[in-house]
């Protein structure tokens, strides 16, 4: 079996943080030999106590590269290959050469990403049913609170995809203005004064990037000035990059206890040693220990892992007004979308490069472009406003092209 493992296998790893050195440790130890790995953060001296790959002498330096390199010189014959980027940086194909994705993250949008490119490879049949060999398996876990988190198997079209169940998340604290500004009581009203109100009044215009460690810094310090003007205690950097991106801790136990969960399941399916999870399990060390599993069922009417989001277009309407009626419609608010067809890119935002190589497709008809197919699928990615933040997105469109004067409605309509 290891030398199925070996030959057959390719797993990709998001995360190198907590769970992502656990995962790449354990994943190795189990068999498997041909792995990569993305993360886009370099080492912090707070991440030493519990992301156990690292050393002082590691700080600044990237955690994938790192990682990569220190389980690669105690497990021999494994191959792991770093990726120093943001997720969005890859080219949509880069995700389907992977047999199975495992994710270590701690960011509710990257999850969100990553559960819709996976589901973007589905293709269907005359019934809208998943064809069984364009799945991918995802499987996800993150640390909740410390000593409680959960593991999950995720196959889009067949088990509930991140989208189905994304209920699961509570929504993001929120603190009214009015106490951020006149009547701060703790250490997070402080931190969030600096990055919603103080950072605004000194870089108006500027966005705020939340992954540019100079901004981060930037929060932390006014954050720190806000704190001692009311003799308030508590804030510390880790805790400002907690607030801003809404991550919630884990210690190196839980850490552990999930990745190896997530192991085995992955070991499993790559295998088919054993039935897999089905297909939530949570994991609670508060008092004492207990593990459950719950089944979920999937979404029918789920816009990711189903057949795509209905729209109905006229054959002559162009890349370009297809691009703006993303913009406008009320239920996408999709802007700066790039557009892919099976293997070919209809329009780049980005690079520059690719932007220009496909500039000259806007003014062309999309029937024309998708090769004057009566129905298929396309994927769109761009950003999205959702309380006031932006978010990079990715949609599955299913596109149905009719013969008509003017250009139908989009309505929203999923397949079972």
């Amino acid at each position: 079996m290891r030398d199925d493992l070996q030959e057959y296998a390719r797993l990709l790893v998001i995360g190198a943080g907590g769970l992502g050195c656990e995962l790449l440790k354990d994943l190795a130890l189990s068999g498997f030999k041909n792995l990569e790995v993305i993360d886009m953060d370099r080492i912090e001296v707070t991440n030493l106590n519990r992301q156990f790959l690292f050393r002082l002498e590691d700080v600044g330096k990237p955690k994938a590269e790192v990682a990569a390199k220190r389980v690669m010189e105690r497990v021999s014959g494994v191959n792991i290959v770093p990726h120093f980027c943001r997720i969005e940086d890859k080219e949509i194909d880069f995700y389907k050469d992977f047999s199975i994705i495992v994710l270590g993250l701690d960011s509710v949008e990257a999850r969100s990403y990553i559960n819709a490119v996976a589901c973007g490879f589905l293709e269907y049949d005359s019934d809208d049913n998943p064809l069984e060999e364009t799945v991918k398996t995802d499987g996800r876990w993150v640390g909740l609170k410390a000593s409680r988190g959960h593991a999950r198997v995720i196959m889009p079209g067949s088990t509930p995809c991140f989208e189905c169940t994304i209920w699961l998340f509570p929504p993001q604290v929120k603190f009214p203005l009015c106490t951020l500004a006149e009547t701060p009581r703790t250490a997070a009203h402080c931190i969030e004064y600096a990055h919603l109100i103080k950072w605004d009044e000194v870089h108006s215009g500027k966005t705020f990037d939340p992954d540019d460690p100079e901004h981060m810094k930037w929060v932390y310090t006014e954050a720190v000035k806000r704190a001692e003007l009311f003799g308030i205690q508590g804030v510390t950097y880790s805790l400002t990059q907690g607030v801003v991106k809404n991550i919630i801790p884990a210690i190196a136990s839980t850490n552990a206890i999930i990745s190896a969960a997530c192991t085995l399941e992955t070991l499993k399916l790559a295998s088919g040693c054993s039935k897999t999870l089905s297909n939530y399990l949570t994991y609670n060390g508060m008092e004492g220990l207990h593990i459950k599993v719950t089944e979920f069922v999937r979404d029918k009417d789920c816009l990711v892992c189903g057949p795509g989001v209905l729209i109905e277009l006229d054959t002559s309407v162009t890349l370009q007004k297809f691009i703006d009626m993303l913009e406008e419609h009320p239920k996408l608010l999709l802007s700066k979308a790039s557009v892919r067809h099976q293997t070919m890119n209809l329009y780049m935002q980005a690079p520059p490069v690719l932007e220009e190589m496909t500039r000259s497709n806007l003014g062309l008809p999309l029937f024309e472009l998708m090769g004057k197919v009566s129905k298929d699928i396309v994927l769109v990615t761009g950003t999205t406003s959702k309380d006031d933040k932006k978010t990079s997105c990715l949609r599955k469109l299913c596109l149905v092209f009719k013969g008509q004067d003017a250009v139908i409605d989009m309505d929203m309509a999923v397949g079972a």
